[in-house]
């Protein structure tokens, strides 16, 4: 069987995209995709081996247009200053809602939990599981650059201002980010980085030395 055109692999993972925002995982069958493009299921099967191998490319390929994007964003904002690329690195959700829509609201739909364990071929299950090491280089590298350290505290601030502020003020909203939404999560970025982070190994007691 000749091997698939690149052209014709990106048509696959886009009609697999779709039916996946569309009808949920479930929804993604090589018949289904073969239905959506001119491929035939032979050829599909060939490409990508077997349904979770096209789901999870498809997945892989959203993740890491996601993830370019952030980075060529943030590497354009540290011009401007360390937290500018912080701030811009927590709107990089918004934005690429707004340039890849479908890409995005697949990574919303389809949780990578939901991938890893199924029919995905090895490699695919590989990267996948390496999604997370490509996140705290970017962690690092951004506390590095605001505070000259990269131990656990600093990283974990880093990361409540580009995921966990991010998920509760735009994903959570499940409808597209607007300005206000967006004004919002920069004040709240630029808030919480006003602060220094906490020193390492220490932690805050709760008991007062009066109450023993």
């Amino acid at each position: 069987m000749p091997r698939p055109r690149v052209h014709d692999l990106d048509a696959a993972l886009d009609a697999a995209e779709r039916l996946a925002v569309e009808g949920g995982p479930s929804a993604v069958t090589l018949r289904a995709v073969a239905a959506a493009t001119e491929m035939s299921n032979g050829a599909i099967y060939h490409a990508f081996g077997s349904r979770g191998g096209l789901v999870g490319r498809a997945w892989l390929r959203a993740a890491h247009r996601f993830l370019d994007l952030q980075q060529e964003s943030v590497q354009e904002a540290l011009g401007r200053g360390p937290v500018d690329a912080v701030v811009a690195a927590a709107d990089t959700p918004a934005v690429f809602a707004e340039r890849f829509p479908q890409s995005s609201r697949l990574l919303l739909t389809v949780r990578r939990d939901e991938l890893l364990g199924s029919d995905v071929p090895e490699d695919v299950a590989a990267e996948l599981s390496r999604l997370d090491s490509v996140l705290v280089e970017l962690f690092v590298r951004l506390a590095l650059a605001l505070w000259g350290r990269k131990d656990g505290r600093a990283v974990e601030v880093i990361e409540a201002c580009v995921v966990g502020l991010p998920t509760g003020l735009l994903l959570h909203a499940r409808r597209k980010p607007d300005d206000a939404m967006r004004r919002r999560l920069e004040a709240a970025v630029r808030a919480v980085l006003a602060l220094d982070p906490p020193s390492p190994g220490k932690r805050h007691d709760s008991k007062t030395k009066g109450s023993q």
